[in-house]
């Protein structure tokens, strides 16, 4: 049974404009789980690692190791701090979430996830839908038969083009 030491990952930093920075490292990867992903996240003051977004096959669970912040969870703005798990079952936009870190200090916490494919994510800030195939969201990009992103539009009738 691999034992990992939260102290020992190498953390891999994303950052994206003004809003988005987070530095990231997979407890899964290499263990052996196919269906269960985790990660562990480290979020500056005034940052957000990801955009709110829900998905539609996947359950996640956040573990808040230290510092605070707040959780956009559907329509509500809950504060959260170390000692909290976070419960974010798949579902619609009403599931959507996101982490905010709106403290002074780092906000740390473990992100474990269900690790199902096909997956359906939706951005409701921002209208975008991603579908994924092969591997889940956080799995290995390079087993991906299917990823598609795009922004929500019109309907196309499913006899078009045939």
């Amino acid at each position: 049974m691999p034992i990992i030491s939260l102290d020992s990952l190498t953390l891999t930093r994303q950052s994206h404009g003004e809003r988005f920075d987070a530095a990231f490292a997979s407890l899964t990867a290499g263990t052996g789980a196919q269906h269960l992903g985790a990660r562990l996240v480290e979020v500056p003051p005034g940052k957000r690692a990801w955009p709110l977004h829900c998905h539609y096959n996947n359950d996640e669970i956040f573990v808040i190791l230290s510092g605070s912040g707040q959780l956009r969870d559907g329509s509500r703005t809950t504060p959260v701090s170390a000692g909290q798990v976070l419960v974010c079952p798949a579902g619609g936009p009403d599931a959507a979430h996101q982490l905010i870190n709106d403290g002074t200090a780092p906000l740390r916490y473990l992100a474990v996830s269900s690790m199902r494919e096909p997956d359906i994510m939706e951005y409701p800030d921002s209208g975008k839908l991603v579908a994924f195939a092969g591997a889940a969201p956080g799995g290995d990009k390079n087993k991906r038969r299917l990823s598609l992103t795009q922004y929500r539009g019109p309907e196309v009738d499913y006899w078009e083009g045939e």
